[in-house]
């Protein structure tokens, strides 16, 4: 790999900015110490920063010493609510939260980057770093848009990535097109009529009706969706009752739709609504459907992604990789993507743990490879 020697050279600072967010880690918009930190270093480095965008997202302006084009730079900066597991004499001093995704790695990636840039500013254009909060579930892309993120900062083409436990350390891989998929979430509540577990016939059993709902549900993919769509609908949730001896008079369900086509989710909404409609005159209760987007399609430009790959290629030579599969997470990324052109990558660490879960471990040794990516990127396309 052909990593610039100054950054090479502060992967110890990388690593200890990494582990001090991975024992503290924050929930989605409630990143208040590590946009803290974020904006101190950016201000530490002579960028200018701009705080509370989209609650607690930042962002940082780098001017290059030649005129050139505006590019974005993104991080995400949330963690988990998931207690970990490692062991790690780093693990999360915060219980039950966790960074199970990697995004403390991201940030201090991004943060490499930002500070080898601001070294000498020998590079066309203007960088902006986009540190944003809430990417898992809780819309912290659309946040920072609807704050005016692009308005303030224009951008005329943006770029990201993520961590990868299942590639070898160093392989970089960009998907050209349609890449990662779309996902709404839904919530399910029965509502009926509680009684003693000892006279159920007294009751409008909520359990029974949601415990239908699921299997009916699971057959919307199997018998209403073209075989060859990628559609996944995972109920992921069932809350209900608090006593061995009652019937409760509510029941709730919640879960994803991830997909690719915008139709076929719309079509399985629509058939979600039909069978809770049904289950609530089969049953006599009420059954309502909360069905919400949370992500987009992530779309990779084609171009674009091809000058990605071109750079990859650059520092990591045969391991940058252009992906054909599509995958079924989701990554709200793509809501930027929609509004500037850009592309996303994969940079492998190699772990084998998979992400959002407990065990989750990050090789510190990717973290100058990151922010090598990323730094690449504003020097070739600020230029191009």
């Amino acid at each position: 790999m052909t990593i610039p020697h100054r950054i090479q050279d502060f992967a110890e600072d990388l690593t200890a900015i990494r582990r001090d967010l991975h024992e503290h880690p924050e929930l989605g918009f409630q990143e208040v110490r590590t946009s803290g930190i974020v904006a101190a270093e950016l201000t530490r480095l002579g960028i200018e920063v701009t705080t509370g965008l989209g609650k607690t997202g930042v962002v940082g302006v780098l001017k290059g010493n030649r005129p050139g084009k505006t590019i974005g730079l993104r991080a995400d900066m949330d963690a988990l609510p998931i207690g970990e597991q490692t062991n790690l004499p780093w693990s999360s001093k915060n219980p039950g939260v966790m960074h199970a995704c990697g995004h403390d790695a991201h940030t201090t990636m991004l943060l490499g980057a930002a500070r080898y840039l601001a070294e000498d500013r020998d590079f066309a254009g203007t960088a902006v770093f986009i540190f944003q909060p809430a990417e898992e579930g809780l819309g912290g892309a659309r946040a920072m848009i609807a704050d005016g993120l692009f308005k303030q900062f224009p951008c005329d083409e943006i770029y990201g990535l993520h961590n990868s436990p299942f590639h070898q350390p160093g392989e970089i891989g960009v998907k050209p097109g349609q890449a990662m998929a779309g996902a709404n979430f839904f919530d399910i509540t029965v509502t009926g009529k509680g009684a003693h577990a000892a006279m159920p016939e007294s009751s409008v059993d909520p359990v029974v009706i949601a415990a239908d709902l699921v299997g009916q549900i699971q057959s919307i993919k199997a018998r209403n969706v073209p075989s060859a769509e990628r559609i996944v609908v995972s109920i992921t949730q069932i809350h209900a009752g608090a006593a061995y001896n009652v019937i409760p008079g509510e029941a709730t369900l919640a879960g994803t739709v991830r997909y690719f086509n915008r139709e076929t989710a719309a079509l399985v909404t629509e058939r979600m609504q039909a069978l809770c409609d049904g289950a609530a005159v089969a049953h006599g209760c009420t059954v309502t459907l909360n069905m919400r987007n949370v992500f987009d399609v992530l779309e990779n430009d084609p171009t674009l992604s091809q000058a990605m790959l071109g750079v990859a290629a650059g520092l990591v030579g045969d391991l940058a990789m252009e992906k054909t599969e599509l995958v079924m997470g989701s990554e709200d990324f793509a809501d930027m993507l929609q509004v500037v052109p850009g592309a996303y990558c994969t940079v492998g660490h190699g772990s084998g743990v998979p992400l959002h879960n407990a065990g989750y471990v990050f090789d510190d040794a990717s973290l100058p490879l990151g922010a090598a990516m990323l730094a690449r990127m504003m020097e070739a396309r600020g230029a191009a």
